[in-house]
């Protein structure tokens, strides 16, 4: 296999970044997601969206964003949301995910994240410490049509005696198709 390199997206990655969820992602939802993928390039936030591509033989094959959520009450939490993923299909199986993932993680737990969220497999995203257990004390901003999808990942313990609490996304996100 070619080496992988992972790098922050930028605007001028937008086109690259919708063909992947363009053909990654079922007629169904390919557009929805698409768009979403390239929206979060231009979101602004505080603290900023990161979004990731990774790159084989100088071809784009696979994106994630990471957005940050807000938490009601103020809590003093710093929260991000992993959303979306997607690898070409060609490159699928060949622990491009796991890598744009770890990489991502990696950059949020250096920033002192204390949550990462996602709305996914738990099968897949079980691998990297995600839990329906961690999230439980969560709610999503729209009704779920896979409650048991909803997890999270601790990377940093932090006290919380306000359970449950109701997560905000950024505007992108914010539609409850993707939910």
């Amino acid at each position: 296999m070619n080496v992988i390199n992972i790098r922050i997206a930028t605007i001028g990655d937008r086109s690259d970044i919708q063909r992947i969820y363009l053909c990654a992602f079922p007629l169904s939802e390919d557009k929805l997601v698409s768009k979403l993928s390239t929206d979060l390039l231009s979101e602004i936030s505080t603290p900023e969206t990161i979004s990731l591509v990774a790159e084989s033989d100088s071809c784009m094959v696979g994106h994630v964003a990471f957005s940050p959520v807000k938490f009601d009450g103020n809590i003093n939490i710093l929260g991000y949301i992993l959303a979306p993923l997607g690898v070409k299909p060609e490159y699928q199986r060949r622990s491009i995910g796991t890598k744009l993932i770890k990489h991502g993680i990696q950059q949020l737990s250096s920033m002192g994240v204390n949550f990462v969220f996602v709305y996914g497999d738990p099968k897949y995203y079980g691998r990297f410490g995600f839990s329906a257990e961690a999230a439980r004390q969560f709610i999503t901003p729209f009704k779920l049509q896979y409650p048991f999808g909803w997890q999270a990942l601790v990377l940093v313990e932090c006290k919380n005696d306000i359970a449950p609490v109701k997560v905000s996304c950024v505007n992108s996100l914010y539609n409850p198709e993707l939910w």
